[in-house]
């Protein structure tokens, strides 16, 4: 799948979203995409921006969405134009489509919406890149209807993307098996390692995480021969105003892309093995 000047594919050069959960401020945006934008080309991994103008399943009523729309389409813009980086971000209206694709050339579609048929034709619609959050509550291989629906509606530009099941109350797993079944469906997976640390409801109005073990997970999902990660990371993740707790600290981040980078280049340059 080509983007700008490179692939996004299963055995292409390492592909990263990386940037911050929620658009906290203008300023916030334009450092942490630089930091990252310095680091991947440092270690030649293709770079999306990501960031969000609204979090709109936060656990609380009184927890911080974001700027908005308009104000956060106007943050990606500038980040995306400044560093000339593309930028992804996610929708959770029909209406919200239109005027994210003209901004993001990549749309994602949350977890708790993959579902949701006028959703993802709406998204399709655009004809950008769409890329569907796997649920927490399905299965891999019934990611198989949601694809089937974006190409009906006229769009085969898809990238699966793994975050993790719900196992039990308050906890993810993630089944390393979902990353061969998702390629079988025949696009991109991208790893969400950031939200497979959550402990969804874990500090009560809250979500809670285990930040700690991002860079462990992040290798299992990278020793699976795909296409990239999906990773957030903040100058001060406790005092982050979402998903803090799963947040890379962002000074760490050159340490962790080196060995995350090392890993790929090893894995997809070992020849595959037919097993029957």
């Amino acid at each position: 799948m080509k983007l700008r000047n490179f692939n996004i594919g299963n055995s292409d050069t390492l592909t990263l979203m990386g940037g911050m959960n929620v658009l906290e401020s203008r300023d916030l945006a334009m450092h942490v995409a630089e930091k990252f934008k310095q680091s991947c080309e440092k270690y030649n991994i293709n770079y999306i921006f990501k960031g969000s103008f609204d979090k709109a399943n936060r656990s609380s009523i009184n927890s911080f969405r974001g700027p908005g729309l308009d104000e956060g389409l106007k943050i990606l813009q500038e980040v995306s134009n400044s560093f000339d980086v593309p930028v992804i971000t996610d929708i959770h209206e029909c209406d919200q489509a239109k005027p994210v694709s003209e901004v993001c050339e990549v749309v994602q579609i949350p977890a708790f919406l993959a579902r949701q048929t006028d959703l993802v034709s709406a998204a399709a619609k655009t004809n950008s890149i769409i890329q569907f959050k796997k649920p927490q509550f399905l299965s891999a291989p019934e990611m198989e209807n949601v694809v089937e629906k974006c190409i009906s509606a006229g769009n085969k530009n898809i990238i699966l993307c793994e975050r993790g099941n719900t196992f039990g109350y308050n906890n993810l797993v993630v089944d390393t098996l979902n990353f061969q079944i998702l390629k079988k469906i025949g696009t991109p997976v991208i790893f969400d390692v950031t939200h497979s640390l959550q402990l969804p409801g874990g500090l009560g109005s809250a979500t809670g995480g285990r930040r700690e073990f991002v860079l462990s997970l992040a290798k299992a999902g990278i020793s699976q021969s795909i296409a990239g990660l999906f990773l957030e990371a903040h100058p001060n993740p406790d005092d982050a105003k979402c998903d803090g707790p799963c947040a890379l600290p962002l000074n760490a981040l050159d340490d962790f892309l080196e060995q995350i980078k090392n890993l790929d280049d090893f894995v997809k340059n070992q020849d595959d093995l037919d097993i029957k």
